[in-house]
């Protein structure tokens, strides 16, 4: 889901991202090292 977003013209909301987070340490950080911008809001 996450890489579908990255390669979406626009902006993409993904919702219930707790599975991402526990199987992906910092994976927003690390997308936003090689450009992506991502924001996680309420977590």
């Amino acid at each position: 889901m996450v890489l579908a977003g990255l390669i979406a013209k626009g902006k993409t909301k993904i919702n219930n991202i707790e599975h991402i987070l526990r199987g992906y340490e910092n994976l927003d950080k690390k997308l936003n090292k090689i450009g992506a911008k991502i924001n996680k809001i309420g977590t």
